[in-house]
C-alpha cells in the first residue's frame, strides 16, 4: 500500500465568538508544494465519522474522542476547561493520523467525506486517482462511479478538472505528431498516445453528463445546486466534449496525410529503384546483338518554372508538386484549429452577451423601482408640508 503525499497535524486550537463561543481546532495539511490550515469544530469531527462508516460499510479503527456530559461548571466544557482543550485536540491529530496512515486501509480515505472534509482534489484523496483506472469501461465499476457523481457535486468537479487536463495533455500529443520534424516511428507514437487520452475523457465525459442529469434527484437539498451552476457546468461538458471531437478530427486527418505521405513515399521509391526509363545503354552493340554496354543514368529533368528556396533546391517538378501538397494540406489543417478556437470564442461572447442582457433588464427593474419610490418620496414630502 503506497503512502500518501500529504501529512496532516493539529498543532493548536483556537476561540471563535461568533456566533456563540466556540473552540476550533486548526488542521495543518503539509502537501508536496503547499502547506493548508483548515478549522474545524468537534462536532465537525463527529460527522465525518458517521460519514466515513456509512460510505465505507465499517467504521474506522479508530474513533474521535469521546462526548463530554459533565455541566460546564464541573469543567465539562472547553471553553472553560484547558486540559480538556489540549487532550481533545490530542485525540483528534491521532484520529486523522491514523486515517491517514499507510498501515491503515485505503477504503476510508477514498470517500467523497474524507476528501470534502479536507479540501482534498482527486488526486490527492487516495494514492491513485479515482478516475485513471479506466473505470469508464467497465459495466458495474463505471456504474459505481456514476452513482458517486451523482451524489457528490464535489466528486464531480473533480472528474471535471481530471477531463479537462487529459484534454490538454491529448493536444499536446496531437500537435507532436503534427510535427514534420519528427520521425515516422515518433508521430505513429504520439497519435496513438493522443488516441488513448482522448478515448478516456470521452468515457469520462458521458459519465459527468449521465452524472449531471440525475444530480437533481441525488444531490440533497443542502447541496443542491442554483441553475446558474446547473447551466456552467452543461456548458463546460458542452466545451469539452466540442474540445474532443476537434481533436479527434485533428487526429483523423494526421492519420490520413500519413497514410497518403507513406504511400508516396513507396512509389517514388518504387519508381527510382525499378523504372528502366531512367537508365541508358552507353555503347552497347547494336541490332539483336549480345555484348553488354555501359549503364549509365539519363539526366533528370529540371524544373522549367519557380524561384529556388532551401525546401526546394534539391527537388525536382514531382518532389516540389508534394511538397505544395503537403504545405497546404498543414495550411487546412492551421485554418481548422482556427476555426475551432475562433467557434469558442463566439460561444463564449454570445453567453456574455446573454449576461449582459439579463444584467441591464436588473438595472432597468431596479431604475423602475428608484423612480416609484422617488415618486412616493415626493408625495410623502407634500404631505408633511400641509401638515406643517
Amino acid at each position: 500500500m503506497a503512502p500518501n503525499t500529504y501529512t496532516l497535524q493539529i498543532p493548536s486550537t483556537s476561540t471563535v465568538q461568533k456566533p456563540t463561543p466556540h473552540t476550533v481546532y486548526n488542521i495543518t495539511i503539509t502537501l508536496p508544494l503547499q502547506t493548508i490550515t483548515l478549522q474545524k469544530r468537534y462536532s465537525d469531527f463527529l460527522s465525518l465519522h458517521s460519514q466515513l462508516t456509512s460510505q465505507a460499510g465499517s467504521p474506522p479503527p479508530i474513533s474521535p474522542p469521546p462526548k463530554t456530559y459533565l455541566p460546564s461548571f464541573f469543567g465539562g466544557s472547553t471553553k472553560s476547561n484547558p486540559t480538556l482543550i489540549e487532550t481533545r485536540r490530542r485525540g483528534l491529530e491521532a484520529y486523522l493520523q491514523t486515517l491517514s496512515s499507510k498501515n491503515t486501509h485505503s477504503r476510508w480515505r477514498e470517500t467523497s467525506a474524507w476528501r470534502a472534509f479536507l479540501n482534498l482534489p482527486s488526486t490527492h484523496g487516495n494514492n491513485t486517482s479515482t478516475y485513471s483506472r479506466g473505470t469508464a469501461a467497465h459495466g458495474s465499476q463505471s456504474s459505481t462511479t456514476e452513482a458517486s457523481l451523482a451524489s457528490d457535486p464535489a466528486l464531480w468537479l473533480d472528474t471535471q478538472r481530471e477531463v479537462k487536463t487529459l484534454l490538454q495533455e491529448a493536444r499536446k500529443h496531437v500537435f507532436s505528431a503534427r510535427n514534420t520534424t519528427s520521425s515516422p516511428a515518433n508521430s505513429h507514437e504520439e497519435n496513438a498516445e493522443a488516441k488513448k487520452l482522448l478515448v478516456r475523457a470521452s468515457g469520462m465525459i458521458s459519465m459527468l453528463e449521465r452524472g449531471l442529469k440525475s444530480a437533481g434527484d441525488e444531490w440533497g437539498a443542502r447541496e443542491r445546486l442554483g441553475d446558474g451552476e446547473m447551466r456552467r457546468r452543461k456548458d463546460l461538458m458542452a466545451q469539452a466534449r466540442k474540445e474532443k471531437d476537434d481533436l479527434e478530427g485533428l487526429l483523423s486527418k494526421i492519420g490520413t496525410r500519413q497514410n497518403v505521405e507513406a504511400v508516396v513515399e513507396k512509389l517514388t521509391s518504387t519508381q527510382s529503384n525499378g523504372d528502366p526509363s531512367n537508365t541508358a545503354t552507353v555503347g552497347g552493340g547494336g541490332g539483336g546483338g549480345g555484348g553488354g554496354g555501359i549503364v549509365a543514368a539519363r539526366p533528370s529533368k529540371g524544373r522549367v518554372l519557380g524561384k529556388e528556396t532551401a525546401k526546394t533546391r534539391e527537388l525536382d517538378n514531382t518532389g516540389v508538386l508534394q511538397l505544395q501538397q503537403q504545405m497546404m494540406r498543414e495550411q487546412d489543417e492551421d485554418v481548422d484549429v482556427l476555426t475551432a478556437a475562433v467557434t469558442r470564442q463566439r460561444e463564449l461572447a454570445t453567453q456574455i452577451n446573454e449576461e449582459l442582457t439579463y444584467q441591464e433588464g436588473l438595472f432597468n427593474v431596479v431604475e423602475e423601482d428608484v423612480d416609484r419610490l422617488n415618486g412616493k418620496i415626493n408625495v410623502a414630502r407634500k404631505r408633511v408640508a400641509k401638515i406643517s
